[in-house]
């Protein structure tokens, strides 16, 4: 069956390159959470959407900061850029987003996939959230859907469903850019986790494989570097055709059966993110914090043996 999403997808790649109608994108770095924020605009209209933005946060002292959101603040009044949209590609378990700052400094309308509310659903009873927190994803301005279609000033974009890392992952392709958020890593990595609440290795080999088919000349932008063993600078920007290429993990030829081996004997390895707690509870708000509580402050609980 034809993935016609995927196909208008494609077909916008191609349209792109070929009238040279290509976004610009900005990367900044977070190397505490190995997290690369997109400021992605057209450079005809400056109109702009910010991907995957980061609070700074102390865990030890329980502190928020806004240095890298701020930076990005700057980038964007200084290049005189309008940003239109503040996308997230799913609900982070590895940093908190700074979209509501980004948002009260610079516009934009915030949105995730759909899906959100299945993740919301899932954490709200793990941290036993009160129970006025809506699980209906009315944080967000925008709920796309999977074939979702919007723009960057005159560059279109197509919203992807891509789950299997979480329930509700996204990709974004602006023109002949793909954001692809956590879903797949530099070639000489690999591939995201899949053992999260709700997360499935089989889907997540569907939504690469579904990555990969789009043109191989499309940019993918990464939402993490974790500078493989050998590598000594961290990159977030390769093409579909290397990683169909190159990819340690899901290279052409790679079948689902051996994927999920693969991912599923690996995730068994891995510890949580340092960050997940913390990050879960702010993000499936669309990055606002908790409510004040009666003695007029804010906390982050601490769910034991639930994870």
């Amino acid at each position: 069956m034809a993935d016609t999403h995927v196909e208008t997808a494609s077909a916008q790649v191609r349209a792109a390159a070929a009238a040279g109608a290509t976004p610009e994108v900005r990367t900044f770095f977070d190397e505490a959470t190995f997290t690369a924020t997109h400021v992605v605009h057209d450079p005809k209209t400056r109109r702009a959407a910010i991907v995957d933005s980061v609070l700074d946060f102390d865990a030890a002292a329980g502190r928020t900061d806004t240095r890298s959101a701020d930076a990005i603040v700057r980038h964007v009044e200084e290049a005189g850029l309008t940003v239109d949209w503040l996308l997230e590609t799913h609900a982070h378990a590895d940093h908190l987003s700074a979209a509501p700052h980004l948002q009260d400094r610079l516009g934009g309308r915030l949105a995730i996939g759909r899906s959100i509310v299945t993740v919301q659903e899932t954490f709200a009873g793990i941290f036993n959230l009160e129970p006025e927190f809506a699980r209906d994803g009315s944080q967000f301005d925008v709920l796309f859907d999977d074939g979702s279609t919007f723009a960057i000033g005159g560059i279109p974009a197509v919203a992807l469903h891509v789950p299997g890392h979480t329930p509700a992952d996204m990709a974004y392709v602006v023109g002949d850019a793909v954001f692809t958020g956590d879903t797949i890593f530099m070639p000489d990595y690999g591939t995201a986790r899949a053992d999260f609440p709700g997360g499935d290795a089989r889907r997540l080999f569907g939504s690469i494989r579904r990555l990969l088919s789009l043109p191989g000349e499309a940019r993918l932008f990464l939402c993490h570097d974790y500078k493989a063993p050998g590598r000594d600078q961290f990159v977030w920007e390769t093409t579909v055709a290397a990683e169909r290429t190159d990819n340690i993990h899901v290279h052409d030829g790679v079948g689902e059966a051996e994927f999920v081996q693969m991912r599923t004997e690996r995730d068994r390895t891995l510890s949580m993110p340092k960050l997940i707690l913390p990050s879960i509870q702010v993000n499936i708000r669309g990055g606002r914090l908790p409510p004040p509580e009666g003695d007029g402050h804010r906390y982050l609980k601490l769910p034991l043996n639930r994870l």
